[in-house]
């Protein structure tokens, strides 16, 4: 679904991403590369799947528009180096041409040298291109820049007939702010409860719908 947002045309992907066209520029947030990994050597038992069908999911979108920066907005890894981690660096040596940013998250805890052999440019607070601020969670004190942020994994409930309730991810955009719904899909849901003037778009399996 393609909106419009501070002057801008923001196409919202169904795969949890937003594009920019006129900059090239795909925004994701919270992919969490690691999270499986982290919680087996814990002695969690899950499966090994999400991690690579995220990176599946990346590999279409770069096919499917044009980008010359990937910019993620935090919680790109979730917390050390593992296995997981060492599979998202042969995907990334498929893609050399595309500048990979990323605004750290409290979860992104490799060490410097790490992000440099990933080819990952790492910005420790925001990254301001306006009319947007990129940041990873939302700013305490506003200004003219309108905050695109992720964190909180959005989710929205659908009601239906005979009471049914459907959760899906989705895309919110306030009056100041707007928060992305986290890419991995090995994440949960924070309900989110829309205001008067908000704007509020689900991630359905037929797509994205504004609700």
């Amino acid at each position: 679904m393609t909106i419009q947002c501070k002057g801008e045309e923001l196409l919202l992907c169904k795969e949890r991403a937003i594009y920019w066209k006129a900059k090239k520029l795909l925004i994701i947030s919270d992919l969490h590369i690691g999270k499986s990994a982290f919680f087996r050597k814990s002695g969690i038992q899950v499966p090994q799947g999400p991690g690579q069908t995220d990176l599946d999911t990346l590999s279409l979108l770069l096919k499917s528009y044009p980008t010359d920066i990937l910019l993620i907005t935090g919680d790109m890894f979730h917390n050390y180096m593992n296995k997981d981690v060492e599979d998202f660096s042969r995907w990334r040596a498929a893609y050399p041409g595309v500048r990979i940013q990323l605004i750290k998250g409290n979860h992104d805890a490799l060490k410097p040298a790490d992000y440099l052999r990933l080819n990952i440019e790492v910005l420790d607070k925001e990254l301001l291109m306006a009319p947007f601020r990129f940041i990873h969670d939302q700013p305490k004190v506003l200004d003219n820049y309108y905050n695109l942020s992720g964190h909180l994994h959005p989710g929205i409930t659908i009601h239906g007939k005979a009471r049914q309730q459907l959760r899906f991810p989705c895309f919110y955009f306030g009056k100041d702010y707007a928060i992305l719904p986290a890419f991995s899909v090995f994440t949960g849901l924070h309900l989110i409860k829309p205001q008067e003037g908000d704007r509020t778009y689900a991630i359905t399996p037929g797509g994205v719908v504004e609700v």
